[in-house]
């Protein structure tokens, strides 16, 4: 059993929870008991919320900035781990679509297809068969 002290209106009330039970409570006020429905509570948040500012608009004069494009569309195939070349298929001025096996390379006892990553033909290919390579190191490069 809880006791309450409460001051309503200047006048004191002295209470005793008897009992609760899913939403009501039992209470005795003053020596007069009451079965009283209690709503749900309200809980405040301890943690304040978080207001973020707009962010500013671009100006006229940088909304018109030109968007720039590479001046490159040469691609550079990359040796995916370090290995041996094991057979080269392609040469400069070969034409290649994507997805097309461009080598095959031996890699941690495994051989691994490299294939071209988009379509065109070969700038250089600076690969040979038996040939060491480091990982990322350039092995064709596709214009």
């Amino acid at each position: 059993m809880k006791k309450f002290s409460f001051t309503i209106n200047g006048n004191n009330y002295d209470v005793d929870v008897l009992g609760f039970e899913e939403n009501t409570a039992q209470i005795e006020v003053n020596g007069t008991l009451y079965n009283v429905e209690v709503q749900k509570e309200l809980k405040m948040s301890k943690t304040p919320t978080l207001v973020r500012a707009e962010p500013p608009k671009p100006s006229a004069r940088e909304a018109r900035i030109p968007k720039t494009q590479s001046q490159t569309s040469n691609v550079a195939i990359k040796a995916p781990l370090p290995g041996t070349i094991i057979t080269v298929l392609v040469k400069p001025g070969d034409k290649v679509s994507m997805g097309q096996k461009l080598l095959t390379m031996e890699a941690m006892k495994m051989e691994n297809n490299v294939l071209a990553e988009k379509a065109g033909s070969i700038r250089v290919v600076n690969v040979k068969p038996g040939q060491t390579v480091a990982q990322n190191e350039i092995l064709v490069e596709i214009e």
